[in-house]
């Protein structure tokens, strides 16, 4: 490739990968728009399936993809989920019920697993042979940054002046233009050695991430936790994911090889990026809950308070890009990113319930630049270090084990908080008091919030001790025996 084509290819992936994050916040902006169009009598029970088909089919198949990307190339298989996410879209768009667009968003959902994983698999491979430069490496923070600032934001106004349809018809111009450019502009290296694919490997990875995260979407919400649904979900949980630990001891090509955990910058960086997925989601859901809850700020407005966690992102995201290129490692960034993460949580951990609104900003503002320093920096160590013929499987394991901390944060958060809370009533019946009770119950929420924010910052204290254990910079893994490749 020529050194424009490199540069349009990069490009091309950020546009891709901003179409993703876009659709991960898009919808809760336009629900309300959504549920009077094709329910009004009983849609507003099944919007959180907009949500949990997308999260549920983009972390089910990402195992697959990476496997597919070390067999059939990056190339193809990032035009197959680009195509998928466009036909998941204009599916979505042309919606006739409820029933039709969750099914529709479990479409766009495994091509979104695609955009969020393999595109840095060819961001890695869009690099020329001895280009050691960290190129793509911030760009994670700045990309996660704009599309959590922008997706409720243009979800909404696309729902007030034209059509909520148009939060979905959105992608289709841009994303075919990618679609269109890729196929002319990327040629990327495929392995012509025939390779297996572990397929029931990859159901049973499936079966198991989605159990998980029903399991954590429906515990002590829609169902008790002790009740016959949840115990089940457990159970079925607890058996693929033992069915899966021994499906990848035993067959040839596993889908996530065991060998991978031998690498120590591997290992701790899967553990990490597990870690912050943990805390990414105490700090944006119960932040929420908070300005919501507590402050009676409205929920559109209440999205607004992302905005300075989304600018710490950008601005660090440019930033790590610079000093990386400048010698910086990312031993360095992820050391620094836990400290400041640590330091955003305790900082939340000291809000009240009349606390300034100042104080929230800056403690997400400080959070944003924390998280920024990971999300390009881990996937670049990853890389790394990753041996070449598993470098798809590698990175997409990164997004994986974050996709899997997120929905046990969401869990031991959420049981910690209704544990500690010793207010009137239960958390649910909260936005229901009136008078001193409500009082009492706000400020036994908020002490009980405090502490799920210490956890936070405990959970980032310990990814900051994992990071220390990072070996320092060390010489690239030396290259593999030449296979005969071809361009595509």
């Amino acid at each position: 490739m020529t050194e424009t084509q490199r540069k349009i290819g990069f490009f091309v992936c950020l546009a891709t990968i901003v179409l993703a994050v876009l659709d991960m916040q898009i919808v809760s902006a336009a629900t309300v728009p959504i549920v009077k169009d094709l329910d009004p009598e009983h849609g507003i029970d099944k919007i959180p399936w907009l949500v949990s088909a997308f999260a549920l089919a983009s972390a089910a198949m990402l195992p697959l993809y990476g496997r597919l990307c070390d067999t059939l190339g990056a190339k193809p298989v990032f035009l197959g989920a680009l195509g998928t996410f466009l036909a998941g879209s204009a599916l979505c768009g042309a919606a006739q019920s409820i029933g039709w667009l969750i099914a529709s968003r479990a479409v766009q959902g495994i091509g979104a697993g695609g955009l969020m994983s393999v595109t840095m698999v060819v961001i890695a491979q869009l690099k020329e042979p001895g280009d050691t430069r960290n190129k793509g490496a911030g760009t994670g923070g700045i990309v996660a940054g704009a599309g959590m600032a922008a997706g409720p934001w243009l979800g909404g106004f696309l729902a007030d002046h034209a059509s909520w349809r148009w939060a979905f018809y959105v992608n289709l111009p841009l994303g075919i233009a990618a679609l269109a450019t890729a196929v002319v502009v990327l040629k990327l290296p495929r392995n012509t050695t025939s390779r297996a694919i572990d397929f029931p490997g990859a159901a049973l990875a499936a079966a198991f991430s989605t159990t998980l995260l029903l399991v954590t979407e429906w515990g002590g919400k829609q169902y008790a936790w002790t009740s016959p649904q949840i115990l089940g979900l457990t159970l079925a949980c607890a058996a693929a994911f033992a069915l899966f630990l021994r499906r990848q001891f035993t067959t040839a090509e596993p889908i996530l090889p065991p060998a991978l955990f031998r690498v120590p910058e591997l290992r701790l960086g899967f553990a990490i990026q597990a870690l912050m997925g943990v805390a990414m989601t105490g700090a944006m859901y119960y932040v929420l809950i908070y300005l919501q809850l507590v402050r009676g700020i409205a929920s559109s407005s209440a999205g607004l308070f992302l905005i300075p966690m989304a600018a710490g992102m950008t601005v660090v995201g440019f930033a790590t890009g610079r000093l990386s290129d400048r010698g910086w490692s990312e031993r360095t960034f992820v050391i620094s990113g836990s400290a400041l993460s640590s330091a955003a949580f305790l900082l939340l951990a000291t809000t009240g319930t009349h606390s300034p609104l100042w104080h929230v900003c800056a403690a997400l503002l400080v959070i944003g630049l924390g998280f920024g320093q990971f999300l390009g920096q881990l996937i670049q160590l990853v890389q790394r270090r990753a041996p070449r013929h598993q470098l798809g499987v590698a990175t997409t394991a990164v997004r994986f084990f974050q996709t899997l901390g997120g929905a046990l944060g969401a869990t031991v958060f959420g049981t910690l908080l209704n544990r500690l809370y010793d207010g009137p009533g239960d958390i649910g019946a909260l936005a229901a008091l009136r008078g001193p009770a409500r009082t009492e119950g706000m400020t036994a929420y908020v002490s009980a919030l405090d502490s799920v924010f210490l956890c936070g910052a405990g959970v980032m204290a310990l990814s900051l001790l994992l990071a220390l254990r990072l070996p320092k910079v060390r010489p690239a893994v030396e290259a593999e025996p030449v296979r005969e490749t071809v361009t595509v």
